[in-house]
């Protein structure tokens, strides 16, 4: 049996990979724990095997009275608690990184290969990456390091900016139709990827993705119709929004490309849970 501890209580991630990992009892134990002031730092992690590590700031602000608080939570608390858990004898560390740290790539018509280089645009993005480095000049064989850098996670009851287009879809009669290819992960996906690294004894880096990379229009047609919905997809403002995209970085958001190659998704063991029209269906159904 695996003991697994989470660090960052009451986190989505955490909270799904814990729910789905207590699905097999006989195979692993899950504690989680706050990391939230300094009680964590009396907690024995020695009678853990692995701890998964999402504590962070998600969202991406420019407010330089912000910087402080981002490098102190994303990168040096990740550090700290990685240098416990191996001075207390666990085994593997699991931190929740970003396709965030690639910012916003011009080159290659915005997909990311192996050989991208990392460029944050912001305290988030930078944050991570600096954790990255820190923990990746810990790992050993006694000590593996896995360092995730996913794409947009979404699924039931996720924050951040699949909910709003989920509101869209469900409102607008018509939406433009416009080419683009987006990297996203389901959040089913993750879970399994994460149990995955877990029974592998992994460490490295890895890119985990859906399958198949989403077009916004389809994604929103498909939202739609997993409420009964008919919406018109429409060209007459691509030119528009070709214009708008690389200026207005919410249009960007939406209808920019940011995708890593197929490729980079590939584990020697299936993860895909889902497809895209079955995760959309799962997100969506009301149970």
């Amino acid at each position: 049996m695996k003991r697994v501890l989470i660090t960052g209580a009451n986190s989505y991630v955490g909270t799904n990979v814990e729910k789905w990992l207590s699905k097999h009892p006989d195979r692993y134990h899950v504690d989680t724990i706050s990391v939230k002031g300094d009680a964590w730092r009396e907690h024995d992690f020695s009678t853990y095997d692995v701890v998964f590590h999402v504590a962070g700031i998600a969202h991406v602000s420019s407010d330089p009275k912000m910087k402080e608080l981002y490098y102190s939570v994303n990168r040096d608390l990740a550090i700290q608690t990685a240098e416990k858990a191996k001075a207390e004898g666990v085994k593997q560390f699991i931190f929740m990184s970003s396709i965030i740290v690639y910012g916003r790539q011009d080159s290659n018509d915005g997909f990311i290969d192996r050989n991208t280089v990392p460029k944050p645009d912001n305290f988030y993005g930078d944050s991570k990456l600096q954790a990255e480095k820190g923990l990746q000049s810990m790992d050993s064989s006694e000590f593996k390091v896995v360092i995730l850098r996913p794409p947009m996670i979404y699924g039931k009851d996720c924050k951040g900016n699949y909910p709003r287009l989920a509101k869209l879809a469900r409102m607008l009669p018509v939406f433009p139709d416009y080419e683009n290819r987006r990297s996203m992960l389901h959040i089913d996906n993750l879970c399994e990827f994460v149990k995955l690294t877990i029974d592998n004894e992994e460490s490295g880096l890895f890119f985990p993705q859906n399958a198949e990379h989403v077009k916004t229009s389809e994604m929103v047609r498909l939202i739609a119709e997993a409420h009964s919905k008919k919406i018109r997809l429409t060209r007459i403002a691509n030119p528009v929004i070709g214009f708008l995209k690389n200026r207005i970085g919410l249009i960007d958001k939406v209808f920019g490309d940011l995708a890593y190659v197929e490729e980079l998704g590939l584990y020697k063991d299936n993860y895909a849970v889902h497809g895209l029209a079955d995760s959309i269906l799962a997100t969506e159904t009301v149970e």
